[in-house]
């Protein structure tokens, strides 16, 4: 049985590390899985692995000189593919990605795989361009780069030789069905301004009819949730949205299983976790057009696709609002798209991969 690292910047809330986390347990079932972080902070997700703690901690941030700056985290993770006789180390995204050229030269024997859970052209101009030597040098060394999509792993493949696509399996258990008669509309993400769409989410709010609102499930930072209050007063949605913080298990299902239409506004994703969930409850999609929604409604098959404008999503929305019949047409959809997210074939391609 193999003996698996998966390796990410921090455990805390986030679609990576929950999908780091739901694959790295289903990964037990075939190998010996390990978890480390380069922060020391509770996991905010169950672990069926041990976690091995880091050295000198530290949460890192994007920006230049990555090697320099966590040079000494840098050899921490040397030593912990020695000491813990690793055959795989996995990578999550891109400051742990350029420790790559480094830890081949400190453990030459354990496979390395680079899991990039967001869109490429977001990694290369926006997260990490001030670092891009070190990104692309970690992405070349790495002995398989895992892509999400269709249009990243073409990205990626101008890069490397060794890129592979492997979709997110869904993330949460489903119990129960969406109920397409409610006037309730889900929204599920980190309180991320520009990121999530928040502002464009807020602007659509005020379109809606008086019976319906907008219920959101997510937590942000203390500066991006009084931004939120301010857009909300702004577009004078005081009475259209209904605001629950972050969800976990139960509590999100029930956010799901409440409404009637999900709603999603990214500016730009990797292979958005929240849509599948959603979908996995028979929830209707309206979307924003970033490269993961594309991917998982297939170009606009399996829900509704428009372009990054409140007036623009609205005109997708406002139909739904006034037809069930619609929504329930969408909702089978949903349902159909949701099984091809499954854990078990999905799993398969990354048992493949490391054995």
């Amino acid at each position: 049985m193999k003996r698996v690292l998966m390796a990410i910047e921090n455990l805390g809330l986030g679609g990576m590390k929950r999908a780091a986390t739901v694959v790295g347990n289903a990964m037990t079932a075939f190998a010996d899985v390990q978890y480390y972080q380069l922060a020391d902070v509770p996991s905010y997700y169950e672990l069926q692995g041990r976690l091995v703690p880091a050295k000198h901690p530290v949460m890192p941030e994007n920006g230049a000189g990555p090697l320099t700056r966590y040079a000494v985290q840098m050899a921490d993770l040397g030593d912990v593919l020695i000491t813990e006789k690793i055959d795989v180390l996995i990578v999550n995204a891109g400051i742990l990605t350029s420790f790559i050229p480094y830890l081949k030269t400190r453990a030459p024997h354990v496979q390395m795989i680079a899991w990039m859970h967001n869109n490429i052209d977001t990694y290369f101009n926006q997260y990490y361009r001030e670092m891009q030597p070190e990104f692309v040098a970690g992405v070349k060394a790495a002995d398989a780069v895992v892509a999400l999509t269709e249009s990243d792993l073409a990205g990626f493949q101008t890069v490397t030789d060794r890129a592979i696509k492997i979709w997110n399996p869904v993330t949460m258990p489903i119990v129960g069905h969406a109920d397409v008669t409610s006037h309730k509309i889900a929204f599920t993400g980190r309180i991320a301004i520009q990121h999530k769409g928040i502002d464009i989410m807020l602007a659509v709010a005020q379109y809606l009819p008086d019976d319906w609102q907008i219920v959101i499930a997510g937590d942000g930072t203390p500066t991006d949730v009084a931004e939120f209050k301010r857009l909300i007063h702004a577009n004078h949605a005081e009475n259209k949205v209904v605001y629950r913080g972050a969800l976990h298990d139960e509590a999100l299902a029930e956010h799901y299983r409440q409404a009637s239409i999900f709603l999603a506004t990214s500016r730009w994703e990797g292979l958005p976790l929240v849509l599948v969930e959603a979908m996995s409850f028979g929830l209707p999609i309206v979307s924003t057009d970033n490269t993961g929604a594309v991917e998982i409604l297939e170009g606009g098959v399996y829900g509704e696709l428009a372009t990054k404008d409140a007036t623009a999503i609205w005109h997708r929305l406002e139909p739904l609002l006034h037809s069930t019949e619609m929504r329930r047409v969408l909702a089978s959809k949903s349902l159909a798209r949701a099984k091809d997210f499954a854990t078990g074939p999905i799993m398969a391609k990354w048992q493949q991969l490391i054995e």
